[in-house]
């Protein structure tokens, strides 16, 4: 098996603190406020079991500077690719995720019957929660059936921050 290279950089910019990494095929890695070094260290260690991890800035500018322009409102997609590994149900949970759009919010149960597994809200949230790219693949879109703040594995505080970023009313 040969070995994954994984990159790393961590960057401020105004109030928010993001910590990266990726491989040679995308963004596998996006933690916040919340997250360390450590954090990253184990993720990618589990997901990419024969891997070895590097600082490089320049690897991850790319990602840092669509990132800055998302934080600037100057960008409402993001275009890089992603190089991510989850369950299948994983996987179409994060897919749907992606798909919805900058300013809107969906809830567990919209997810779920996105998916076509309308039973599976709390899996949903529970896929929800194992997010590798926070922030890229909008979890922070997730509010509760009637619009309050629920869950966030990156802390409550950052998905207020983003929620506030994109002019999204939510209750808490």
């Amino acid at each position: 098996m040969t070995e994954t290279i994984i990159y790393w950089d961590s960057f401020t910019y105004k109030h928010w603190k993001v910590n990266l990494a990726a491989t040679n095929n995308g963004l596998c890695f996006l933690g916040t406020h919340h997250s360390s070094y450590d954090e990253l260290v184990k993720w990618c260690k589990k997901q990419f079991p024969n891997s070895h991890i590097l600082e490089n800035s320049s690897q991850l500018l790319p990602y840092e500077e669509e990132l800055v322009e998302y934080f600037e409102g100057k960008r409402k997609k993001f275009t890089f690719s992603f190089d991510i590994r989850g369950t299948s149900f994983q996987m179409d949970v994060w897919e749907a995720l992606n798909q919805i759009p900058y300013g809107q919010t969906k809830c567990y149960s919209d997810i779920a019957h996105m998916i076509g597994n309308p039973k599976a809200v709390r899996a949903v949230g529970t896929a929800i929660g194992k997010n590798p790219l926070s922030i890229i693949i909008p979890c922070h879109r997730v509010l509760g059936k009637n619009g309050t703040l629920t869950g966030y594995s990156g802390g409550l505080d950052v998905k207020e921050l983003l929620l506030q970023h994109e002019g999204i009313p939510y209750k808490k």
